[in-house]
């Protein structure tokens, strides 16, 4: 019978290796993570889990000019977390 194991919250993810079907050995990965709440930017995969947004249509508001809640980093598309609930907040539809 196995145990039933706790893990840690900054454990983010696991790796199992295995030798035989039988043996496997699994190696948990801390990270040490910001909690998304906490967060001042968001990418878009966190925006979407966090305000229950589509990445599309987070990547289509954030597409105009002069947006106010992204944040450019080369390539990189980020969320302002607290402009884009203030832009929410005030909206009746998006």
């Amino acid at each position: 019978m196995r145990e039933a194991v706790s893990l840690p919250e900054t454990v983010r993810y696991f790796k199992a290796i295995c030798s035989t079907r039988s043996s496997c050995e699994v190696i948990l990965v801390a990270v040490n993570s910001v909690p998304v709440w906490e967060k001042a930017n968001l990418n878009l995969e966190e925006a979407a889990a966090y305000f229950g947004i589509g990445i599309n249509k987070l990547r289509d508001m954030t597409n105009e000019n002069n947006c106010p809640f992204v944040l450019w980093n080369g390539n990189k598309r980020l969320i302002k977390r607290r402009a884009f609930e203030r832009f929410l907040d005030s909206s009746y539809s998006i």
